[in-house]
């Protein structure tokens, strides 16, 4: 029995599957205002880590971003 698949791939995506350097993922190099623990890793405030945009959005939103 042949399946047909209307599945077309995309133009970004290689063929082994790696991800090109336009499907990198932005991220932003934040300092925390509050303790944040991230998988296991604690860290206190004033620590300045690196997380993917959406993230730092969604703690910025939450108070966990210091201002300026």
């Amino acid at each position: 029995m042949t399946t047909k698949t209307t599945k077309t791939p995309t133009t970004n995506a290689q063929t082994d599957g790696t991800a090109t350097p336009a499907q990198a993922r932005p991220t932003e190099l934040i300092t925390l205002s509050h303790h944040l623990n991230i998988g296991g890793t604690e860290y206190p405030p004033g620590s300045r880590i690196r997380v993917d945009a959406d993230y730092a959005r969604r703690l910025h939103r939450q108070g966990y971003v210091a201002r300026g």
